[in-house]
């Protein structure tokens, strides 16, 4: 039976068994067949021409077989993806922040694709087991790691330097991490994550070079000249418009 581990004052530790996938790289018919899967609700369908799910899967480069975790998976949009991606030999593990989980929507996402398996916890109590994943997704949800954990963030419970400690040992050699988030201008990012739910991409890629990952590639798919940059991301006249940035790191081997 497929469960959902709601712990919001303790540790998430996520001791996943199996070994890095080493298939070749995702065909562009399974992302396609993904897409098309008849799970889907038409509330996440309605979002793909926003999200560009074809092209950020292709980036992200997931493979049948692989264990992937998908960091503040919100209400499953791309966990029901990536588990049609990674396919039955894979596994997906979808991580909720209690402060933004919808009740009853991860649940449906994991009782139609038996590959799902959802884990609430917030992100100062998330502990990721070491060497037991090949990737992690986080989609709008890196500047959270910024807010004070009262806003339903990290710090000051757990510095962000720690969560990125975390997923390095977390993955196995080689293992990727891929990051989209709402372009924010420089300046302080607790303070930008705080009022405009963005970050710097350059902070970012600091953190994450600073943490010893490499940065693998980055994608302009998202990318959107007519966002200044300093409005909050939900606002209604730009919500589902931002500029938003696309990055994939990696561990070394």
């Amino acid at each position: 039976m497929r469960r959902r581990l709601f712990l919001p004052f303790s540790a998430v530790f996520l001791a996943m068994a199996g070994t890095a996938a080493h298939a070749a790289p995702t065909p562009a018919a399974t992302i396609a067949h993904a897409l098309a899967d008849p799970a889907r609700s038409a509330a996440n369908r309605a979002l793909d021409e926003s999200r560009k799910p074809a092209e950020i899967l292709a980036f992200a480069g997931f493979k049948p077989g692989q264990v992937v975790a998908d960091w503040g998976a919100g209400g499953g949009y791309y966990s029901e993806l990536i588990a049609d991606v990674v396919g039955p030999k894979g596994r997906v593990y979808a991580l909720a922040n209690p402060a933004y989980l919808k009740p009853g929507t991860l649940d449906v996402v994991a009782k139609a694709h038996t590959n799902v398996l959802v884990l609430a916890a917030s992100p100062a109590a998330m502990a990721l087991a070491p060497a037991s994943l090949d990737a992690i997704f986080a989609h709008l949800e890196f500047h959270d790691l910024y807010l004070p954990a009262a806003h339903g963030g990290s710090t000051p419970a757990r510095p962000v330097a720690a969560t990125l400690a975390n997923w390095f040992a977390a993955l196995r050699p080689g293992g990727t991490v891929v990051i989209v988030d709402h372009v924010g201008l420089a300046g302080q990012p607790a303070t930008v994550a705080d009022t405009l739910h963005r970050i710097d991409p350059a902070q970012v890629k600091a953190d994450m070079l600073a943490a010893g990952f490499v940065l693998d590639s980055e994608s302009a798919v998202l990318q959107r000249n007519d966002d200044p940059h300093t409005a909050i991301v939900f606002d209604p006249a730009l919500r589902g418009k931002t500029d938003r940035f696309a990055l994939r790191f990696r561990r070394p081997a």
